[in-house]
């Protein structure tokens, strides 16, 4: 039915109930994506997202606008890792997750308005880069001890180990965007978001891959992780009196994630996913 010009679905109402946001924003093929869906969204992100969904919804808030938000949030979970110490951590890690929930919530807010664009795909592109390349940059800086505006400053070698971690985490999940790019180009359709698609055609691959299940590490480089590592490593360090353990967990990061990065592109070329 139309009222003053607008077109009222029977399945999405202006105020819907909780239930009914997340009946027709978190469908199964959504929550059983592969890839797609951050391991915390089953334990409890996209429990609170349907909330701030319903909200959004209500306010008639675009899901675009939703994204950029999320883009803010994202950059201020990385901005406050320069406050050293404890407190700094601790807001980081808090503001990485909230970042997930309005991660959660744009999707859903376009799932619920049928309002889906290359924009909308771009900004959460841009949102996800972002973080995860200003987030080992900051560690770098924190390694360094901080910033020193005022007076003299000696050279440290930690913000550069940052910004070289920084690369290694954004050329990591380029590969991800370029496998996308490359069957574009060639003709192929899009890559379904399912394990068999990542999983390596040899044999000996497979196996290597399947330590990961173990001892994911791979993990630790979404800003989720990089925020609750670098915490743990505050809390170290505020026992200990010093910053050694924010020191040891950049020098281990940057050795996994140029790990990652080579195990990361060995699997792509071993899959089907360029074929």
């Amino acid at each position: 039915m139309r009222d003053n010009g607008t077109v009222t679905n029977p399945q999405r109402p202006a105020k819907p109930s909780v239930a009914q946001v997340r009946e027709i924003t978190q469908p199964p093929e959504i929550l059983n994506r592969a890839n797609s869906e951050h391991w915390l969204n089953d334990v409890y992100l996209r429990k609170v997202s349907v909330y701030l969904t319903r909200h959004l919804i209500m306010a008639k808030v675009s899901p675009n606008t939703v994204t950029m938000i999320m883009i803010v949030i994202g950059k201020l979970a990385a901005l406050s890792l320069l406050i050293q110490g404890l407190p700094g951590a601790i807001i980081a890690a808090v503001l990485a997750q909230y970042q997930m929930v309005w991660d959660c919530a744009d999707g859903e807010v376009a799932r619920w308005t049928e309002k889906y664009s290359p924009a909308g795909i771009f900004l959460d592109k841009v949102a996800h880069y972002t973080v995860e390349g200003l987030i080992p940059v900051a560690l770098g800086i924190r390694a360094a001890g901080g910033i020193s505006i005022f007076g003299e400053t000696t050279v440290s070698w930690w913000p550069w180990y940052g910004a070289l971690l920084s690369i290694f985490v954004l050329w990591n999940k380029a590969l991800n965007d370029s496998v996308h790019v490359a069957r574009s180009h060639s003709g192929l359709d899009k890559l379904a978001d399912v394990k068999a698609a990542s999983t390596p055609q040899n044999s000996a691959l497979r196996k290597l891959r399947g330590l990961t299940k173990f001892l994911p590490f791979q993990r630790i480089f979404h800003s989720i992780e990089m925020t609750l590592v670098i915490l743990v490593a505050a809390v170290i360090d505020a026992a200990r009196g010093d910053i050694r353990a924010t020191q040891v967990t950049l020098l281990g990061m940057l050795a996994l994630a140029i790990i990652t990065l080579i195990g990361h592109f060995i699997s792509i070329m071993s899959s089907s996913k360029l074929r």
